[in-house]
């Protein structure tokens, strides 16, 4: 009786040797696997995925071994990325303690709201749906997200980064600012987004248009002209005479003032730009064929800087 019970013993031992080394040894997988947890699933439907994609031997064996040898932390929703070669442990401990992968959507400065919603949309990662968010309201930058994770809930980062943006940058306005609320700042940097592609002009742009607004001069910017006509897209042509004398309250060249509303998301910087615009007599400016601009106090001055930018342009054949 003794020696059956010693044994039972060394087997029991022996097994318990055998399923601690199983579940520390090298496993399977000969390349990283992505798996995905789908919210609510339980171990036994994870190791049947694990099994599939060939990260364990044994579905059977890693409940068992996780039950006995493992924690009883539960396991998270998500999608996970499974190193090659991962052991039964580490494979428990990334489904209960790892973090989800994250994507990535970025939404580049002057975005309009039609394209923010298309680059939502396009992205099959994401599910439900999304209307087209109010235009302006949406931050410009990189968003992370999981798989699977509802568009709606991206949509209302992207808006909260905006909100938050707004409250930290508007107490911080100077003097010089002409914008009254911080609606008025985000229509107006908007402009500025879409003038320049030149971070360092759009402190000047925004001192330009300032001063145009001081004194009741019409901002008489082309992106106001296209917005309605094509929501922010790109118009792909040369602006017509009738659209330039359009009133349909965004056209800044049918009446002084800003917009009815924003012409596109704009970024930090060009927020930040309408609150502390730089000090300037410029009234005017005009494309210097570089990116950049050329800026001018009267009329004149503009007027001969637009011959020399035409000039440039019928060189390269654009006219």
């Amino acid at each position: 009786m003794k020696k059956l019970l010693v044994a039972i013993v060394v087997a029991a031992l022996a097994a318990a040797a055998v399923l601690a080394f199983q579940w520390t040894a090298t496993g399977p997988l000969a390349k990283d696997a992505d798996i995905i947890v789908p919210r609510g699933a339980s171990l036994a439907a994870t190791a049947v995925r694990l099994e599939e994609a060939g990260a364990i031997r044994s579905s059977d064996a890693f409940r068992l071994m996780a039950r006995v040898l493992g924690s009883g932390a539960p396991i998270k929703a998500g999608e996970f990325r499974i190193p090659a070669g991962s052991s039964a442990a580490a494979i428990l401990r990334i489904l209960q303690h790892g973090e989800p992968l994250q994507r990535l959507i970025i939404i580049p400065e002057g975005l309009p709201s039609i394209l923010v919603h298309e680059k939502l949309m396009a992205e099959d990662l994401l599910t439900g749906e999304v209307d087209v968010p109010a235009e302006g309201s949406v931050l410009p930058g990189g968003y992370s997200f999981e798989r699977g994770e509802p568009r709606g809930a991206v949509l209302k980062r992207m808006q909260d980064a905006m909100a938050k943006t707004l409250a930290e940058l508007w107490p911080a306005r100077k003097s010089s600012s002409v914008v009254k609320t911080p609606e008025e700042a985000v229509n107006l940097a908007a402009i500025v987004e879409k003038e320049t592609a030149k971070a360092e002009e759009r402190r000047t742009i925004a001192g330009v248009y300032s001063n145009r607004l001081r004194i009741g001069m019409m901002l008489q910017a082309d992106p106001t002209v296209i917005y309605p006509i094509t929501k922010g897209k790109p118009l792909g042509r040369r602006i017509r005479q009738s659209e330039l004398r359009a009133d349909n309250g965004y056209n800044t060249y049918a009446k002084a003032g800003l917009p009815t509303g924003p012409i596109a998301n704009p970024g930090r910087a060009s927020i930040e730009a309408v609150l502390d615009p730089e000090t300037t007599d410029a009234l005017y400016f005009v494309a210097d064929g570089t990116g950049g601009h050329v800026f001018a106090r009267t009329l004149a001055e503009h007027n001969a800087n637009v011959v020399k930018w035409r000039a440039i342009r019928r060189e390269r054949g654009e006219l």
